[in-house]
């Protein structure tokens, strides 16, 4: 018996110490998942949660202030929209089954009076209802206050009337041909009446939890790390299967594919080309490249104003078209690409629009192509010479050298200013090539001193994604937007009066007329060189999760559909685990690890136990 006592002696203290080594390895395994996953969101015990990856994040979540694309997908999941659209056509809906607060509308003969029937079973997630009073209170705020993140959508609306709770009334004072397709988010009177439209515009930040009306609400965004969304339980339409959403914020792709690969998050968004063969072959992901409603572009500073701190030669539509037959668009697609993407011409992209297609495409005998001698012609002509032969033109004798800047967000725009530093050089134009992050050049774009608006940029690298209706995309390039969503200043007085005239005519023939128009203009005066069509690059976990559907079919996005669709929560509306399994508190693939390994030290200190416990031979 006493030798027993010595033998349990040991073992026990084996035991404390295996014991504490499955903690810590546990401890230890979870905190190295961390380190490598910094922005991993908690996970909640007994919810479906799906997580996605993204390497942008809301810039901000009011909706008159905020204009990434992250943030329209939030406001896409918190608010409801007047139409509803179809995913798969995104085309408007009508009826019960609409995605939108109308169920039907009719318009006057002369198309100036809109009546909208609302749904009557739609809330807001404090349990008010949601009535025709919110839906006016929206657009009048709007149209009264210039809240300029949406009057390129309320343009020609005079004002929103209630008729009764579920049916409002819209005057127009031109007939309005995208009356039905805009999308701007109703938002609860009860809430925003009390802010004023200075706070509106300027400092009010929304922050969560937010009262909204649709499938999710936004309970939480934990900035640089996440935005976290929960399934509204007083949702009028079908209740989805993901009980939690995490947008999760990465600062580099890298990172986020591997977490994609190692099943820390089930889906990820903004990823670059060369990923895309990174996951070739890997089993139960899918990836894609998704052609979009969109472009990207370099733009020039055309501000025509002595306050502007552009060089004067971005003034002179001569330069710029200069430096168009400058850059070798295809060998950028080619090399940014690998080959995902066209080479671009104009503002609205081919082969999106149907019926009809609004893209104007340039004919060969106008189309910027890479052409260097032309591009030196041309700006010996406009008067641009070296002088003194050291290589760099000169203006007003003095050295041309403009600033490029490209974006801390975008690897594609870095890799596009060094190509066109060294096109531009070749044509005898220094470039210095800057790159900040988007606030930083939001804050250059907008520019004032004291209260003189004053851009401080010369050239930039950016995109675009374009709504249902290319109204909206013509208007931003107007002089009325100069100051807001124009980031390039420019102005026409022909481009003008056709933005006008579309904006009001009803006959498509004849709108697509005006339309096309514009873009040649806009081709011609290159306030934009647009460089391509760039697709969006998505993965998403096929082996956990299924439901996935295209907005719009057959082959658009996935995860974070079209900007300004209206139609961003269908997705998470169809998504659902392949098994009825789900997550448990900080699932990942460390910790599963490490609990494999803490299983295993548990078996041995049983093993240890039973053995100890076992009757031994009597000495002798």
């Amino acid at each position: 018996m006493e030798r027993k006592r010595h033998r349990r002696t040991p073992i026990v203290i084996v035991l404390i110490l295996l014991a504490a080594l499955a903690v810590s390895l546990v401890a230890g395994l979870t905190s190295a998942a961390a380190e490598e996953s910094p922005s991993a969101a908690p996970a909640d015990a007994g919810k479906v949660i799906y997580r996605l990856g993204w390497t942008d994040e809301p810039d901000n979540l009011n909706p008159f202030i905020g204009y990434t694309a992250e943030a329209f997908e939030i406001w896409y999941l918190t608010y409801d929209s007047l139409i509803g659209y179809d995913a798969a056509t995104l085309s408007p809906m009508k009826g019960e089954e609409s995605t939108g607060l109308a169920t039907d509308w009719t318009t006057s003969e002369d198309g100036l009076t809109w009546t909208f029937t609302l749904r009557q079973d739609a809330t807001w997630n404090d349990g008010e209802p949601l009535t025709a009073e919110d839906v006016a209170f929206t657009y009048n705020y709007i149209i009264e206050n210039e809240l300029e993140n949406f009057t390129s959508y309320t343009n020609l609306i005079e004002t929103a009337t209630v008729i009764d709770d579920y049916t409002v009334e819209f005057t127009c004072s031109k007939p309005k041909p995208d009356m039905i397709r805009h999308w701007v988010p109703i938002m609860p009177e009860h809430v925003w009446s009390g802010i004023s439209a200075e706070d509106a515009a300027e400092g009010f930040q929304n922050d969560p939890p937010i009262v909204g009306s649709g499938p999710f609400n936004c309970v939480e965004w934990k900035k640089n790390s996440y935005v976290k969304m929960e399934a509204n339980p007083g949702w009028r339409g079908p209740m989805p299967a993901i009980d939690e959403i995490y947008f999760m914020y990465f600062t580099n792709s890298d990172t986020m594919l591997q977490d994609l690969k190692s099943g820390n998050i089930d889906g990820c968004a903004n990823l670059v080309a060369n990923q895309m063969a990174q996951l070739e072959g890997v089993p139960g992901i899918t990836a894609e490249a998704i052609a979009v409603d969109g472009f990207n572009e370099m733009g020039f500073n055309c501000y025509d104003s002595d306050d502007s701190k552009a060089n004067p030669v971005c003034r002179d539509p001569q330069f710029r078209q200069a430096l168009a037959w400058a850059v070798d668009l295809q060998k950028a697609v080619d090399l940014i690409w690998l080959g995902y993407t066209t080479p671009g011409t104009t503002i609205i992209p081919p082969n999106y629009y149907t019926d009809p297609d609004w893209h104007w495409e340039p004919p060969d005998d106008v189309r910027y192509t890479y052409d260097p001698e032309k591009a030196n012609q041309l700006l010996d002509a406009a008067g641009y010479t070296d002088s003194d032969g050291d290589g760099i033109r000169e203006a007003d004798g003095k050295n041309i050298r403009l600033s490029l800047i490209a974006r801390t967000e975008s690897n594609e725009s870095q890799q596009y200013a060094k190509l066109m530093a060294g096109w531009f050089k070749d044509v005898g134009v220094d470039i210095k090539i800057e790159v900040m992050d988007e606030g930083a050049l939001m804050d250059r774009m907008y520019n004032y001193e004291g209260d003189t608006f004053a851009p401080d940029f010369e050239m930039f690298l950016w995109g675009w994604y374009l709504d249902f209706d290319p109204g909206s995309m013509l208007g931003y390039m107007t002089a009325g937007q100069i100051e807001n969503w124009s980031d390039c200043n420019w102005s026409d007085p022909e481009y003008e009066e056709l933005y006008q005239l579309q904006s009001e005519e009803l006959d498509t023939a004849t709108r697509l007329e005006h339309v096309h128009r514009m873009q040649q203009i806009l081709y011609e005066q290159c306030p934009y060189i647009v460089t391509d069509y760039g697709p969006d690059f998505e993965a998403y976990n096929t082996d956990k999760w299924e439901g996935y559907t295209h907005t719009p079919e057959p082959n658009g996005n996935v995860l974070l559909p079209p900007f300004g669709n209206g139609c961003g929560y269908v997705n998470f509306l169809k998504i659902q685990p392949k098994t009825a399994e789900v997550e448990e508190a900080g699932s990942n693939t460390a910790l599963w690890i490490a609990i494999a390994v803490a299983a295993v030290i548990v078996v041995v200190i049983v093993v240890l136990v039973l053995r100890a416990r076992k009757p031994q031979a009597m000495e002798e």
